[in-house]
Formats: structure tokens, C-alpha cells, sequence
């Protein structure tokens, strides 16, 4: 008889909210190279600034949700939220990483820069970690939004899934959002 197969990452994920400590460690087994991929994605690009390597970026995140296990709703979920610890821990780092340089002028961010989803500067990823945190008290279901797009590089259908909206509402979303930070980074039209 042919062993079972192994559970689904949404079984795990249930299982490590009840409690289960070894289920947090079959998360990340089984979803290590995909949340390794975000942190790449979140790193390429980068100046020297940011001196983190992908690994150091994703450890240092799991560490941050180790001990706080979520109600997650599914497979989709797990992974955006997981890309805002990744984001967590990258602009704690560059904060860390500019404090000494406070008090400069003020750093224009490049809107090839923010389309792509790779602040390649320590200062621009916090201007644009800023914005997002100001569009938050003003619209949060649109910061989720950008976030999902920028950050955890999720797709519109899957943005959808997660914010359990239609499609034309996070399409509106991105498109007043992307206007809106246009305007709050200075970058014109």
C-alpha cells in the first residue's frame, strides 16, 4: 500500500493555528522556495544599501511570524501575508541601514522603479513605504491592493481571491492607487 500523500499546505496551515508546533516547521518545508522566490524578487535590483541576502531576508521574517501562527484562509493568503513580514523586515532593514544619513534632502523615487516593484535604494523603498503606510488611513482595501501587486507579486485574479473583491474593484483600486501615489511621490502623470 503506497504511503499517503502529504497534507496540503492549507491543512498545515490550519493545523499550525490550532497549535500543532511541527506544522509551522511543514509550512515552511513545503513553501520555503516559493517565499524564497518573494524574497529575490523583493531584493533584485537593490543597491548597497540593502546588504541582506534573499536567505537572510526570508529567515528573518519567519522568525517574525514563527511565534504568531494566523488564521489563514488559504494557500493565497499565507503567501501575501508572508510578503508583508518579507516587506517588514526589508524597510526595518533599511531604516537600520540610512539612520545615520538623516536629515539629507529628500530622495525622488522613480516610477520605473515603483511599476516594476523594485525600489533599488534603501531611501526609495522607504518613500514608498511611507506612501503606502499614508494610503492605508486613507483607503486600506486599495494599499492592500499595492501591496499584493508590488510586493507579494500577485496577480490581479489573485488579489482578488485574497481581498475576496471582484476583479473590477481591484482593478479601480489600482488604478486610483497608482494615480494616487503618482501624485503623493511626485512623479507627474
Amino acid at each position: 500500500m503506497p504511503p499517503p500523500p502529504p497534507p496540503a499546505l492549507t491543512d498545515l496551515l490550519r493545523h499550525w493555528k490550532d497549535g500543532e508546533g511541527a506544522a509551522f516547521h511543514r509550512v515552511v518545508d513545503l513553501a520555503y522556495d516559493q517565499l524564497k522566490q518573494i524574497a529575490v524578487q523583493r531584493l533584485r535590483n537593490r543597491s548597497q544599501a540593502v546588504t541582506l541576502t534573499p536567505t537572510e531576508l526570508l529567515h528573518d521574517a519567519l522568525l517574525r511570524v514563527a511565534d504568531a501562527p494566523r488564521d489563514w484562509k488559504d494557500r493565497a493568503h499565507f503567501f501575501a501575508t508572508m510578503s508583508l513580514y518579507i516587506r517588514s523586515t526589508l524597510v526595518d532593514h533599511a531604516r537600520a541601514r540610512s539612520s545615520a544619513k538623516r536629515g539629507e534632502a529628500a530622495v525622488g523615487v522613480s516610477l520605473s522603479l515603483i511599476d516594476s516593484g523594485e525600489p533599488s535604494m534603501a531611501a526609495e523603498l522607504l518613500a514608498f513605504d511611507q506612501a503606502l503606510n499614508r494610503l492605508d488611513t486613507l483607503d486600506p482595501r486599495g494599499a492592500q491592493v499595492l501591496h499584493l501587486t508590488y510586493f507579494a507579486g500577485l496577480d490581479r485574479e489573485q488579489i482578488a481571491a485574497v481581498l475576496g473583491v471582484s476583479l473590477s474593484s481591484v482593478d479601480r483600486d489600482l488604478r486610483f492607487t497608482r494615480a494616487w501615489l503618482r501624485g503623493e511621490l511626485g512623479l507627474g502623470g
